[in-house]
């Protein structure tokens, strides 16, 4: 089986293919190929959507490349293909994000990416760095992960899930950040697995085992 890493110019996807290669050997999950080919993603057997930076700039990145929005559209809902979307690449799963200017997301998953407000205003803002997960409910992507098990942030602005059964984990910085969502073939992390050392490899693991 092929899992495609989805190359939209949304960010440096070295480390994310070294880790997504590794696991696959590990678990006999097939081919890790990184590429923007709208024919590549819209015949692949897994899907991943990083994201670095802000979440209008991405969604006009996937845009921006004539056929791919298509592409992922048919094979994720309409083939029903196991998807994750990373960091930003999970905020645009949302309804609208709301950084810099008001854009609309890919409706997947309802909810909207606010800036995160945080209770305490010594907290700085990006979220970046370690943090601990709160597991809220049981999924396969958690399978071997545990409340307590730290990840790897760095964001400004958080998803708002509409419904919480929609929501796997969450942290806090100053406010409960969504830190990972799924509904159906469809699974979300704020945070960056591949930098996130054991725990981000479980999931990535995890992912590439998932048979939704």
């Amino acid at each position: 089986m092929r899992t495609v890493l989805v190359d939209y110019e949304a960010g440096n996807l070295h480390s994310a293919e070294k880790a997504f290669q590794r696991m696959a050997a590990e678990t006999g999950a097939g081919e890790i190929l990184v590429t923007g080919d709208p024919d590549a993603v819209a015949g692949a057997g897994r899907i991943v959507l990083p994201g670095d930076g802000a979440f209008a700039a991405c969604r006009a990145a996937l845009e921006a490349r004539p056929g791919l929005m298509a592409a992922l559209h048919a094979a994720v809902i309409g083939r029903r293909v196991p998807f994750m979307g990373i960091c930003v690449g999970m905020q645009m799963l949302a309804d609208m994000g709301e950084e810099g200017v008001e854009t609309p997301g890919l409706g997947w998953i309802g909810g909207a990416v606010r800036r995160i407000r945080p209770d305490d205003p010594t907290l700085k803002i990006p979220h970046m760095g370690w943090n601990d997960l709160k597991v809220e409910q049981p999924h396969p992507l958690l399978d071997g992960v545990a409340t307590g098990d730290h990840v790897y942030f760095v964001h400004s602005y958080r998803f708002e899930v509409a419904d919480r059964a929609d929501l796997l984990a969450t942290a806090r910085h100053g406010a409960e950040i969504a830190a990972v969502i799924a509904r159906g073939n469809i699974v979300g992390t704020q945070f960056h697995p591949e930098k996130s050392q054991a725990t981000g490899l479980r999931m990535i693991a995890n992912f590439l085992r998932w048979q939704p």
